[in-house]
């Protein structure tokens, strides 16, 4: 029933091992009369680190599901058996608990208990142990030599309440779970403390640790380290793999920044940190000399980013003309000469990947442990956070959550940024608001100075969100599109406000377009605010409430009136944020993303159902046969996933959809599907209004033309749309 598996030989340090097949059968729970419709049951099967689990059943007390879980075992496993109801709005409800020995009856029916109290029985459960690759026997044989060697070391007891617990005579404690003393796998040492605590030493990686090593670990470590060692081939050949035109150097190591300068030789410490040696001063230090000065350069100009070829030549893309050139566009001076032409490519992946590089650069070796658990999830991260150095947050984080077993080799650590993420940034915490009644992005509220800490509550926002893209890490919602440019330091825009208020909007348009001395307008440099009721003025500029607005300086007004309604009264705690931000990472890392890449760094790329767009789609004076429309999926369906999102983001202004997916888009009015409109001349680029997820598509005469400009505009205009 189960396939084979490579054994052990003997001598190597580890545990005999065989695969085993269990046969989850069926169960009998007993009946909750508050639960009317009955629990939706599934297992879960946990052995040695590993934990499989089956189907869940519907709205039963005797669920069947005759399913085969494969694990890995030794002849020192424990079955531990957990009976779970799945909740679809809350968190999943342990129904029940049972153990048992490998070394066991083929079929088997367990008591369920609480997991608190055996004595409380609350079901049976029915299981199959089946598919032994090795000859039982042996296991048993193996089992008992383990049991007869270890009866002098451990002693099995039960205490007052009738619950079972260890002694363990070598460590001198007591446990609930029996002691493990099989053999430790190599290159591993068991050893003891000043203190008498146990603890683990890897020879290997010269590493210790408090947890018992077992395979399950000891794979899991081999398969970080192997990414992580894939992450640093891949960059190393950052430029190789993305630029295109110029070829690496045979048998020589590459560096994406070339040679080091004269003199300059790179060394690694003890802790694998890297740091660089002046041989002309006879002085170290950790800045690479390639790259001290150079986020303290005056920054590029919009649209523009450096990169270097493999020979470390620097080199500047201008992607508003899709060009590149030797020369820096801020000295006009040329870093070679007559240098070979370099192909233009603009690819975010690339983009990534460099910012990966940076970021490992920055990194600090060895780990920090923060402890947090699920119920203070907030305090306890804000408390701990703050207490480190800055610095020391860009080291690898080891996330513990009291009570629960596990190590974290990063799965507990995106857990723990897309908990806390939903946590920060909830609006009823009063720092952070939704842009409008209808869009769920976030900006700061300006009304979070009713907590006295707010400051320090945005610096350490501030420390967290850097921590989530230094790490790689996503979050579980995302900023507006004039916050994420403010990260960037880019300057904000009068369109930037379509994409938080759009009825704003509409309003400083309409006064930029008519004539507001014709229409009677009588409006001064002033503007009303309300912040929990309390409505007051704000002067746009000095003595504001007395200047008239004219047709002559209404220009002058939207300008400021624009810059208000992006900032409103937040600068503190934008300052803040980014006081944090920065001690982590600072902002010149990100300098080569727009905003909409930023926040795909940060909330993560969701995987586009084509089919659920198609089906939540509407059409304007197009039909759902119209070639154009025909066309234009075609083209959604040759795209892949990032190409998807930005069309996303060109159309709705952001990349996340909401949990139900496209049926549950919103706009400014409320539930708004995508909608395709059939507008404009063939000429005419496609346009977006992002406040009514619409894409005015003009009807063109071939597919090729329709791909040709769909392609440019969501590649090439930030916005919404030319003409």
């Amino acid at each position: 029933m189960a396939s084979s598996v490579a054994k052990p030989g003997p001598g190597n340090g580890y545990p005999m091992k065989a695969q085993l097949q269990i046969m989850v059968l069926s169960a009998k729970l007993k009946e909750n009369k508050k639960n009317w419709f009955g629990p939706s049951p599934y297992v879960e099967v946990a052995v040695d680190g590993q934990s499989k689990k089956t189907e869940k059943c519907s709205n039963t007390h005797s669920p069947k599901w005759k399913q085969p879980l494969t694990v890995i075992v030794t002849p020192f496993s424990k079955l531990i058996f957990r009976v779970w109801s799945h909740q679809t709005l809350k968190s999943d409800v342990l129904l029940g608990v049972a153990t048992l020995e490998v070394i066991s009856e083929v079929v088997q029916t367990l008591q369920l208990s609480t997991d608190r109290d055996q004595t409380d029985v609350v079901g049976d459960l029915s299981v199959c142990l089946d598919g032994m690759q090795v000859d039982p026997e042996m296991f048993a044989s193996a089992a008992e030599a383990n049991s007869q060697s270890e009866s002098a070391l451990w002693e099995q007891r039960v205490d007052q309440s009738g619950r079972l617990y260890f002694v363990d005579h070598v460590e001198k404690r007591t446990s609930w779970e029996r002691p493990d003393h099989s053999p430790l796998i190599n290159p591993w040492e068991r050893r003891v403390d000043p203190m008498g605590r146990v603890y683990f030493v890897d020879h290997i990686t010269r590493t210790t640790t408090w947890q018992r090593p077992t395979m399950e670990t000891v794979r899991n470590y081999e398969q970080w380290q192997h990414q992580r060692s894939q992450l640093q081939g891949a960059m190393q050949q950052f430029n190789q793999r993305f630029i295109f035109g110029a070829a690496a150097p045979e048998n020589k190591q590459f560096d994406p920044l070339g040679p080091l300068p004269h003199g300059w030789e790179k060394r690694t410490d003890s802790n694998g940190r890297v740091y660089f040696v002046q041989h002309t001063t006879r002085t170290t230090q950790w800045e690479d000399p390639r790259t001290q000065g150079q986020l303290n350069e005056k920054p590029l100009p919009e649209g523009w980013e450096m990169r270097f070829t493999v020979d470390g030549i620097p080199y500047f893309v201008d992607h508003n003309r899709r060009a590149t050139t030797y020369i820096d566009p801020r000295t006009g001076k040329s870093s070679l000469e007559n240098g070979p032409q370099i192909t233009y490519v603009r690819d975010f992946k690339a983009k990534v990947q460099y910012f990966r590089f940076w970021c490992q650069q920055l990194s600090l070796p060895q780990h920090i442990k923060i402890t947090v658990t699920r119920k203070t999830l907030f305090e306890d991260s804000f408390q701990q956070i703050m207490s480190f150095n800055a610095q020391d947050l860009r080291r690898r984080l080891w996330i513990i959550f009291p009570g629960e077993e596990g190590l974290d080799y990063g799965g507990v650590a995106r857990e723990w940024f897309f908990l806390l993420s939903h946590e920060v940034l909830n609006p009823m915490y009063c720092l952070f608001e939704y842009a409008g009644k209808d869009n769920y992005c976030l900006q700061i509220n300006p009304a979070s100075y009713i907590n006295p800490d707010h400051l320090k509550y945005f610096k350490f926002i501030g420390r967290f969100i850097a921590m989530a893209l230094f790490h790689g890490k996503f979050i579980d919602t995302g900023f507006s599109l004039p916050f994420y440019k403010r990260m960037l330091n880019k300057p904000l825009a009068l369109k930037d406000l379509e994409s938080i208020d759009p009825e704003f909007y509409n309003s400083l348009i309409w006064i930029k377009e008519n004539n507001i001395e014709e229409c009677g307008l009588e409006m001064y440099f002033s503007v009303d605010k309300e912040i929990l009721g309390e409505i007051t003025t704000h002067e746009l500029k000095a003595d504001g409430g007395e200047v008239l607005v004219t047709e002559e300086n209404k220009e002058e007004y939207i300008r400021l009136v624009a810059e208000w309604r992006l900032s409103r009264g937040v600068e503190e705690q934008t300052q803040a944020f980014f006081e944090g931000f920065n001690e982590v990472l600072p902002q010149q890392y990100l300098q080569y993303f727009d905003a909409k890449e930023l926040e795909v760094m940060l909330c993560g790329m969701q995987d586009i159902d084509l089919a659920d767009w198609q089906r939540n789609t509407i059409y304007r004076h197009y039909a759902r046969t119209s070639k154009q429309v025909t066309w234009f999926w075609q083209l959604i369906k040759e795209m892949d996933n990032e190409k998807r999102m930005r069309l996303l983001q060109f159309v709705t202004g952001t990349c996340r959809l909401p949990v139900g997916g496209f049926a549950d888009l919103l706009g400014s009015n409320g539930p708004q599907k995508f909608c395709i409109e059939k507008v404009g001349k063939e000429n005419w680029l496609p346009r977006s209004h992002t406040c009514f997820n619409r894409l005015d598509l003009p009807p063109y005469k071939s597919y090729e033309q329709l791909k040709e400009k769909l392609m440019f505009a969501i590649e090439e205009t930030e916005g919404f749309g030319q003409e």
